[in-house]
């Protein structure tokens, strides 16, 4: 039986953690490539182009890791069998006649060997990105350079005893895409919030007029946001109804407030008001959807689930 070590279970308590990447984050973005490959395979060589835009983040985020994810695969039998992967960092815009190479900057270089399964590098470009988005005008994108290559492994022999020719089809350009993780402060709240949301997430059905939280599933089709969620396609939300009597038990979470108001109003019900039964615990659920810029997009949105009711 797996069993979860006290550090998972530490990060997941922890408030917005994205624990597959160990960052601090509630929102998780799959912002596109809009750049294009410069030039044709020829000679053994691929330019192709990569530009991100950052502007999808809102001002209020913090970015926490933004990640370049690049998948290379051999599609074609006869296809290069390795790849030499240079990438650059653009810090200017080039002149016509003039020297590519003066305002590039290397960040990446490694080979990569190409078979049936895809083949991916990943770089970390957090403080670069986090320029881009400081000053949009002076992001230039990147630029990748794909060179075939000889493979560290020797080539396999065919019926006959002769090796396997060499290349004749080109590989398709790299598919790249950056990961991008933000913190919202506005939507993250510490505390032991959420933390009871497996055990109390589905209340029971109950007759009782008492104050507590009762079951409702939202389908997002009811609500005509099918179009942009991509998932799930709706979620245990809750409410919470029913009244506040006097003496209030501690099942019914009052505050000293609530209790006095409850002997008040049992002394004059018709000028003071029972209590009102709201949410007093709740806890999170995570969305996958599009944004305005079809970029997919992970948010968690805090409150969205009523795991426990009171008085108030």
């Amino acid at each position: 039986m797996f069993r979860r070590s006290e550090g998972d279970e530490a990060r997941e308590s922890e408030p917005c953690t994205v624990s597959e990447y160990g960052v601090r984050g509630n929102i998780i973005r799959y912002v596109q490539d809009q750049g294009r490959p410069l030039s044709g395979w020829s000679g053994g060589r691929l330019e192709q182009r990569l530009y991100f835009n950052m502007s999808v983040l809102r001002p209020a985020e913090l970015l926490s890791l933004a990640r370049l994810e690049l998948s290379f695969q051999r599609e074609a039998p006869r296809g290069p069998r390795a790849l030499g992967v240079s990438l650059y960092r653009v810090d200017r815009a080039t002149l016509r006649g003039a020297d590519p190479e003066a305002g590039r900057r290397l960040l990446l270089a490694r080979s990569v060997r190409l078979r049936r399964e895809p083949a991916s590098l990943a770089v970390d470009l957090t403080a670069l990105a986090e320029g881009w988005r400081r000053e949009p005008g002076r992001n230039y994108g990147l630029l990748l350079e794909l060179l075939e290559a000889e493979p560290e492994e020797p080539l396999p022999f065919r019926p006959g005893g002769s090796l396997e020719p060499a290349s004749a089809a080109p590989p398709p350009p790299a598919r790249a895409s950056l990961v991008a993780v933000s913190l919202d402060p506005l939507q993250c709240r510490s505390g032991r919030r959420g933390r009871g949301r497996r055990s109390a997430a589905r209340p029971p059905m109950t007759p009782s007029n008492v104050c507590k939280a009762r079951r409702l599933y939202i389908d997002f089709k009811d609500v005509g946001w099918q179009d942009w969620i991509i998932a799930p396609q709706g979620y245990l939300a809750n409410y919470c109804h029913g009244e506040c009597p006097f003496p209030l038990s501690e099942s019914l979470n009052g505050t000293n407030h609530a209790i006095l108001q409850t002997l008040v109003h049992s002394l004059d019900p018709r000028g003071t008001p029972q209590p009102c039964c709201v949410p007093v615990q709740l806890s999170p659920i995570s969305m996958l959807y599009y944004d305005n810029n079809d970029n997919v997009v992970l948010r968690h949105y805090q409150d969205m689930v009523v795991d426990e009711c009171g008085c108030r």
